[in-house]
């Protein structure tokens, strides 16, 4: 994604470090990961030692961009896979990582991450990809003579590519909506449906109206006031519940039908 480059990035820096001379390496020299060979290509022109160990912390991010997030074309692709393919080319060289993803993904291996290629990843599910990636990565550091050396280091970075990935994807993946569909938009409905009929029974109840009422006409009683008609006026609640309940259906039904048209 576009706005992800200055974030992989800082995972890339965490990953490479400072200055490393290893004579296993057959990188040799790096700073920020950068070796002598890839410095002389970004500045195009020979550079020493002495060169390469006063890169800057900002020109080493320019080249960064330049041979690896834009080799692989890192604004176009999918957050998280983003990420993978990124920390990927650092690591062993963006037409390797690029030649592991045409492979995983069916297309033709040239290195190039062109549109063919960027369709079809865009189309791959993108935590089974990171998955598949995860796995074919390690299998190419193992092939590597020096894998017994740095094998251990290397395949712990891979683990917390594939963590971070993931949680990438999470991240950008669409938020679930509220709106319930299918077996439990059912159950709700039903759940609601019958609430609402309870609720109903209740207010038509005579019994319950006939208990208020005579709770009524003793409270009224202890005032001195005479007792109610309970029967009576039972009768006329119930009636102006009924009316009511009538009245309130008819108007949400033509208010509804109305919205329909």
């Amino acid at each position: 994604m576009k706005d992800n480059y200055e974030r992989a990035l800082t995972f890339v820096w965490r990953e490479e470090g400072g200055v490393s001379d290893d004579a296993r390496d057959p990188g040799g020299l790096t700073k920020y990961g950068i070796t002598q060979a890839t410095l002389a290509i970004a500045r195009g022109t020979d550079v020493s030692r002495a060169d390469l160990l006063g890169l800057t912390r900002a020109e080493a991010a320019g080249i960064y961009r330049a041979l690896y997030w834009n080799a692989i074309k890192g604004d176009d692709l999918p957050g998280g896979l983003d990420l993978a393919i990124f920390d990927f080319a650092v690591n062993s060289g963006p037409a390797r990582a690029v030649k592991t993803v045409q492979t995983l993904l069916g297309v033709r291996v040239d290195g190039v991450m062109g549109p063919v290629t960027l369709a079809k990843i865009t189309q791959a599910d993108p935590a089974v990809f990171i998955e598949a990636l995860h796995k074919a990565r390690l299998a190419f550091l193992r092939s590597l003579s020096v894998w017994r050396f740095f094998g251990t280091g290397w395949s712990r970075r891979n683990d917390r590519v594939r963590k971070a990935a993931l949680q990438w994807i999470a991240e950008t993946s669409p938020k679930r909506t509220t709106e319930r569909t299918g077996p439990m938009a059912k159950q709700t409905a039903n759940t609601n449906s019958n609430q609402l009929s309870e609720t109903k029974s209740i207010l038509q109840s005579r019994t319950v109206w006939a208990n208020l009422i005579g709770l009524a006409s003793f409270g009224l009683s202890l005032f001195g006031y005479g007792s109610l008609d309970v029967g009576g006026l039972t009768d006329a609640v119930l009636q102006t519940v009924t009316a009511g309940s009538f009245i309130a259906s008819t108007v949400f039904r033509v208010t509804a039908k109305a919205k329909l048209g």
